[in-house]
């Protein structure tokens, strides 16, 4: 039993006398793509009351913003409906 408690008493002592050795993480920042950030202009328009809560409605459904919705409807449109040179041209 002596031999036990003066074990435990040079292991305390130890514990006491050495600090804990902790692991160092080293932390390194992930490599990401670069976000191509496009220019954003304000683009304001007055629409049906009716066609604004199908709308809303719409965003409600497929999780999406107003914003995201009216970029797809205004790309599915012009896509459909004006040639690639032509918007360009008239972007110019």
């Amino acid at each position: 039993m002596e031999n036990y408690k003066n074990k435990l008493g040079s292991l305390a002592d130890k514990l006491k006398q050495e600090r804990p050795k902790t692991p160092i993480q080293e932390v390194q920042p992930v490599k990401a793509l670069a976000d191509v950030k496009v220019a954003e202009v304000q683009f304001n328009n007055w629409i049906p009351k009716s066609l604004l809560k199908r709308v809303k409605a719409y965003g409600v459904e497929y999780d999406l913003s107003l914003k995201h919705i009216n970029i797809q409807a205004l790309e599915l449109y012009l896509s459909h409906k004006a040639k690639p040179e032509q918007t360009i041209k008239n972007a110019l």
